[in-house]
């Protein structure tokens, strides 16, 4: 595993915890959809599903999480979203949401995780 796999997992690891600790239920992590892409997690939140974006970054010269996903992104995250509903039944009586997860980690101190309900 290289660097940024091994950041990558660790804010998907962070980013699970934050969902459960919102009352989530952590249906899946890393579900992927032959070529067209993959869904870092998904929850329900009540009889809602959630499709988990997650973005981590280091401190330093780069965008801020938040700011990555993009309208093509967001896009591509509905398409996913509708395929895993698809593979798993259809639409759950709450609907779906996308949420993003954006994890920043300071050179000291602790990771700042934040949780944007809704984005695409």
């Amino acid at each position: 595993m290289n660097a940024r796999s091994a950041l990558g997992r660790y804010g998907e690891e962070l980013a699970a915890r934050r969902l459960v600790e919102a009352g989530m239920t952590v249906l899946e992590r890393n579900w992927r959809c032959g070529r067209t892409g993959e869904i870092d997690i998904v929850a329900r939140d009540g009889d809602m599903v959630v499709v988990c974006e997650v973005k981590t970054r280091r401190t330093g010269g780069y965008e801020h999480p938040m700011a990555a996903v993009t309208p093509e992104k967001a896009q591509r995250l509905r398409g996913l979203a509708e395929r895993w509903i698809h593979a798993h039944g259809g639409a759950p009586p709450g609907g779906v949401r996308i949420d993003l997860v954006g994890i920043v980690l300071p050179d000291r101190g602790a990771p700042v995780v934040e949780h944007a309900r809704g984005v695409a």
